[in-house]
Order: C-alpha cells, then structure tokens, then sequence
C-alpha cells in the first residue's frame, strides 16, 4: 500500500491510499479519483515530505514512541475520569433520572444549592442549558478495569 497526499484543481489538499503507484496512475488516468472536499477529479499528487528517520533510529521505533506515548495520555486521561467519579460520588447527591428535575428546582431558588449526579436525557440536557442551568456531562467510566 501507499499513500499519496492529493490536490485537486480547487487547492483542497487531501490524502488517499493505493495498492501501488501503478493503480494511483490508473485511477488518475480514468478520472475516478475525486476530492474529498468539492468533488472535483482534476487531482493530481501534492508535495509530500518523507519520512525521514532520525540517525540512529528507525520509523518503525519512532511509531513505537508514538504509540507508547498515547497509551500513557490515555491511562491518565482514564485515571484522571476514575478521580473525578471517586470525587462526585463523595461529595454530591446522587438523584438518577429525577437529574433534571432537581437541578431546575437549585436554578430557580426552590431548594438550596447542593451538587448533584443522577442521568439526563439529551434533550433534558439542552433544555437546561437554554434555561441557563450549568450542566456538564462526565464519562461515567467503571471504578476498575476489571
């Protein structure tokens, strides 16, 4: 497989992958090559950079790096989530689908101001936000992985 970064006649830049450079010039050839954004088939290839490794590196250990480096963006981005359950359910009132309901009565001064956890639907959400009741959504990840 290659790819090949894209122009078309409009400047949209786009990429797309072929079997080979033979099947890209095949395709180019019958017009069937069309831009992702305006629908144009005058595409022709655009400049591409390559891939050029380090001294002493190869790509393939630098996609490792990559790789390992999103892997430790998402164990704490799933941390930080557990967190911020843990914290919810010590400090608020857990309410379940009467959410709405209960954060309408705080905004408009009907019961005091307590935090509150419970389920919404999503248009009982944006009904809230329209009425100017502050709402936020939080994945509600499980406390472990297993």
């Amino acid at each position: 497989m290659i790819k090949y970064d894209l122009k078309c006649e409009n400047a949209h830049v786009f990429e797309a992958w072929f079997k080979n450079s033979a099947t890209y010039d095949e395709q180019a050839g019958a017009g069937a090559i069309v831009c992702a954004v305006c629908g144009s088939t005058s595409v022709n290839k655009a400049p591409m950079a390559p891939a050029v490794p380090r001294k002493g590196s190869s790509t393939a250990s630098r996609r490792e790096e990559i790789a390992i480096k999103e892997a430790e963006k998402a164990a704490i981005a799933m941390t930080t989530l557990r967190q911020l359950r843990k914290a919810v359910e010590e400090n608020c009132n857990y309410v379940g689908p009467r959410f709405a309901e209960e954060a309408r009565k705080m905004h408009y001064g009907e019961v005091e101001r307590h935090g509150i956890y419970g389920e919404a639907t999503p248009e009982e959400s944006e009904e809230l936000r329209e009425e100017g009741v502050e709402v936020a959504e939080i994945p509600w990840l499980p406390l472990t992985d297993a």
